[in-house]
């Protein structure tokens, strides 16, 4: 099954997004895309038509008006169904950008640590008039892309803050809550998101990360876990785990090279924490991925 990591080329390097409206013509589409996935967080609009997108743990049926959201390195693949002509806008963000001093107080709720964003859909499904603002917001952004206009650099950031606004304030559910704030260690917490991102194949070792934040082993195992709600360890193991996720079904390799592969070598440890995220075994998750490859 061919999957693939979608590089996002940005219409503008600065606002780290792409914004385009897509038509497909013909009949139904009787097969579906082949999974992908990107860092960028995406929204799909559908204008026209009817649009189906899968992801792991959900089929949405997208009608004219409906949006949907998939967080970043979200595995996901879509299809046209019917006869109708399809028409839908697709916007990729880079989020981290948008998180300037006046925000990144809230750059933690977006990060996906206890919750991928794709559980925020359920926002569309039951408030229609948010989801139509959020429809809305899309549309703008695409025109003011579209246009070029004088000053749309400034459009389109405020166009994704009041996104972000959107989902913040009418997250019921309050997946996205958290009573801790940021914003006086931005380039902390940034360069640490960062550095375990970059690391994430090899042993990262706290007391060297303490180091780097320029704290005691003590203290920063308070900080972190104040500031982003987890314990350093547990943030780590939920990146280990979703990048094992993506290489299960896009790598021809066993799972135990897998484990290995994302820094993961106790392969009891790596079922656990693997059942711990996902509810199932990695053969289970292959299953419910559709993959026939035989787990080695």
């Amino acid at each position: 099954m061919e999957i693939f990591k979608e590089p996002i080329p940005y219409q503008n390097a600065s606002l780290c997004m792409k914004v385009w409206r897509f038509t497909q013509s013909g009949k139904e589409q009787k097969e579906l895309n082949p999974w992908h996935y990107h860092k960028e967080v995406e929204l799909i609009l559908v204008e026209e038509g009817t649009h189906e997108i899968q992801t792991p743990n959900h089929v949405y049926s997208l009608n004219a008006g409906d949006v949907v959201v998939i967080g970043s390195s979200q595995l996901h693949r879509g299809r046209k169904i019917g006869d109708k002509d399809l028409v839908y806008i697709v916007l990729h963000i880079d989020l981290q950008p948008y998180f300037d001093p006046a925000m990144m107080m809230y750059y933690r709720h977006f990060l996906e640590i206890f919750h991928p964003l794709e559980e925020l859909n359920y926002i569309f499904q039951e408030n229609e008039k948010v989801k139509k603002k959020i429809g809305m917001i899309i549309t703008d952004t695409h025109n003011e892309v579209m246009g070029k206009n004088k000053g749309y650099e400034i459009a389109v950031s405020m166009h994704i803050k009041h996104l972000l606004l959107m989902l913040f304030r009418n997250d019921n559910r309050e997946l996205l809550t958290t009573h801790v704030n940021v914003d006086a260690d931005v380039d902390i917490i940034r360069s640490l998101v960062a550095y375990v991102d970059d690391h994430l194949t090899e042993k990262i070792d706290m007391g060297a990360v303490s180091q780097i934040a320029g704290m005691s082993y003590t203290y920063f195992s308070k900080y972190f876990k104040k500031k982003m709600g987890s314990s350093f360890t547990d943030y780590v193991n939920q990146k280990r785990i979703s990048k094992a996720e993506r290489r299960l079904v896009t790598e021809n390799r066993s799972v135990n090279e897998i484990a290995e592969s994302v820094g993961i070598e106790n392969m009891a440890h790596f079922y656990e924490l693997f059942k711990r995220f996902n509810g199932c075994t990695p053969k289970q998750y292959l299953r419910k991925m559709s993959v026939d490859s035989q787990i080695k």
